[in-house]
């Protein structure tokens, strides 16, 4: 079995999380893809970030009707920074009994701005040997080469292009997947600007998420 992984902050998930992972689902035939919110994020300032079991039920609640999407509260469980790679080790040394026979053969789902960001990550390095990554990219048809330029420059010149693949491939690392995704123009920054601002929000969250903002008293 194929899954994703799929991790961020989500605050709060909209409905281009959704489209974009539905996407990238069909496109690989995962047949799961488990959402987790980063409890710490390393990277992210916390002015405006909701409070982690808020946005833990946000995901819960925004994809608790879609067939084959998971919420993991790996991180919720963990102390200090939410760091990737040791979510990736959490979910490898998890069992799976219950989902598959086997252990899932797990890919690593992020935006072309996450993978740029990458070499300030914990462990990196570690990152490419332990899991095959998709990286998304919005819209772009042409994005290809700067990440190919950024592979070569700052993660390893063993890197192969093959482009029709669209794929990176490396002898001793773990593939990276190129992915053309749509182009959805919802942002977590606009959704809670525009609720700051009392404007309305529908179509842009799942209507679950937005009965949690307004229960919850979000982002005001």
């Amino acid at each position: 079995m194929d899954a994703g992984l799929f991790g961020g902050t989500f605050n709060p998930l909209h409905n281009g999380h959704i489209g974009i992972i539905k996407y990238v689902k069909q496109a690989f035939h995962l047949q799961k893809i488990f959402l987790f919110p980063s409890a710490t994020p390393p990277h992210k300032s916390a002015i405006d970030l909701a409070p982690i079991q808020d946005r833990l039920d946000m995901v819960r609640a925004g994809v608790a009707e879609l067939d084959g999407f998971y919420t993991s509260d790996v991180e919720l469980k963990r102390k200090g920074p939410s760091f990737t790679i040791d979510t990736i080790n959490d979910f490898k040394r998890s069992p799976f009994e219950t989902i598959s026979q086997s252990p899932p053969n797990f890919f690593l789902l992020m935006g072309s701005d996450a993978f740029f960001d990458i070499t300030t990550w914990k462990n990196q390095e570690l990152i490419f040997k332990a899991i095959p990554i998709i990286v998304m990219l919005r819209g772009e048809r042409t994005g290809i080469a700067p990440i190919a330029s950024f592979i070569d420059e700052h993660i390893s010149k063993g890197y192969k292009l093959n482009i029709r693949q669209k794929k990176f491939t490396h002898e001793q690392m773990q593939p990276v997947h190129i992915c053309n995704v749509p182009k959805i123009d919802i942002s977590s920054t606009m959704i809670r600007e525009r609720v700051k601002a009392n404007r309305s929000i529908k179509e842009l969250v799942p209507a679950n998420v937005e009965n949690i903002i307004k229960k919850k008293d979000l982002y005001k």
